[in-house]
């Protein structure tokens, strides 16, 4: 790495801070406006003012990185290009024989440097904050409670439903199970207290090892829990009661069912911040519905570290100003640029998501096939200017 090197790189980096920062403020800002009554209440509470504000809007810098690291790494390269031609410094660097692809190097290198820290944070931090990021500002203070979006267990026959839920704690409140299966003595609906999610792990029984699910307690309907025995289906427990397993207490229920609580909070927001990990969990369970579009996103996000390297190589022949363009006029070109990536991303991964003519997979490959090659066309053509 030489002098000029080190030099367009901290240029560039400093260019990628200020514009995260600049982004972030403007969102802080407008969304405090909205919320500052509810955040000086819960400070009032105990919490100081900084703490509560960071631990509402932190998550939201992670994902603002996520929405626009590589859109912002687009525009400081384009900034710092223009700043080195209006110092006359590009113009100096090029007369001495250097091509623009030998001076964009050290921006390609940061900019892959930013998709990989972009991935980490999509796959490994993220997901620990996407049930803070469901919260509203009116939730701040709510130790975790979050409202329950109802899941259907299509293997059980069951709508597991609730008032809310703590995921932290594995805890649902007023749980609601509409029974839709042949279960004689449960009729069409359980109601109980409360809900406590467990592994069968933390039973400590023997007949049914391994099973995880809901532990019910204090339940009011149906009336007599106690008397009604157990239900299986094709040999396998879905209620259990406390007359045929010693390990419930009386007026207790279990309920056998891969439905966890994490489900429970599940919408199509929260789905695409979990990890790539969590979403082929999702997929693979047999008592969740999956639906296309689910399919299309695992896809895309296996792909999206190599999408974000395509936009910034996209951008690069904007740079090489051959017509003496307004610097402004070249970040207008490079949102064009932008906007007809998107388009053609959004485009296919409707189509994939509909099931119409292409499958999930090909609607997530389509985007890298249409404007790979252009990419790396442009990224060679730089590289003899």
């Amino acid at each position: 790495m030489t002098r000029i090197d080190r030099y367009i790189l901290v240029l560039f980096l400093r260019t990628v801070v200020i514009g995260f920062l600049s982004i972030s403020g403007i969102f802080i800002v407008f969304h405090a406006f909205t919320s500052m009554d509810r955040i000086a209440k819960t400070a009032a509470e105990g919490e100081s003012m900084v703490w509560v504000m960071l631990r509402f809007y932190g998550p939201y810098m992670l994902l603002l990185f996520d929405w626009t690291a590589a859109i912002i790494a687009l525009m400081a390269a384009m900034f710092t290009v223009g700043v080195l031609r209006r110092s006359g410094e590009l113009t100096s660097t090029l007369a001495a024989g250097v091509c623009h692809g030998r001076i964009f190097r050290p921006m390609v290198i940061a900019s892959i440097g930013i998709v990989v820290v972009q991935a980490i944070n999509r796959e490994w931090v993220l997901p620990q904050y996407r049930h803070v990021l469901k919260m509203k500002s009116r939730d701040i203070g709510s130790d975790g409670w979050q409202e329950v979006t109802a899941k259907y267990d299509k293997m059980r026959r069951i709508l597991v439903d609730g008032e809310r839920v703590k995921v932290s704690e594995g805890q649902l409140t007023r749980p609601q199970l509409r029974v839709d299966g042949d279960y004689p003595g449960f009729g069409d609906m359980i109601i109980a207290d409360n809900a406590y999610w467990e592994s069968g792990s933390e039973f400590g029984e023997v007949e049914h090892p391994g099973r995880s699910g809901f532990r019910l307690v204090q339940v009011t309907r149906p009336d007599s829990i106690d008397q009604i025995p157990s239900v299986y289906w094709k040999d396998q427990p879905v209620l259990l009661t406390s007359l045929d397993v010693e390990w419930l207490a009386d007026n207790e229920l279990f309920l056998c069912t891969t439905v966890s609580p994490d489900l429970l909070v599940t919408n199509v927001a929260s789905t695409r911040r979990a990890s790539i990990w969590e979403l082929a969990r999702y997929i693979d369970n047999p008592a969740v519905h999956s639906p296309l579009s689910l399919k299309v996103l695992f896809h895309e996000r296996m792909l999206r570290p190599l999408l974000d390297v395509i936009l910034v190589t996209l951008g690069l022949p904007l740079m090489v100003n051959r017509h003496g363009r307004n610097v402004f006029v070249m970040m207008a070109a490079a949102m064009l640029t932008v906007l007809a990536f998107f388009a053609i991303k959004t485009l296919t991964g409707a189509l994939g998501g509909s099931g119409y003519m292409m499958s999930p997979a090909l609607a997530a490959w389509m985007p890298i096939l249409i404007m790979g090659p252009v990419a790396y066309m442009r990224y060679q053509e730089v590289q003899t200017v």
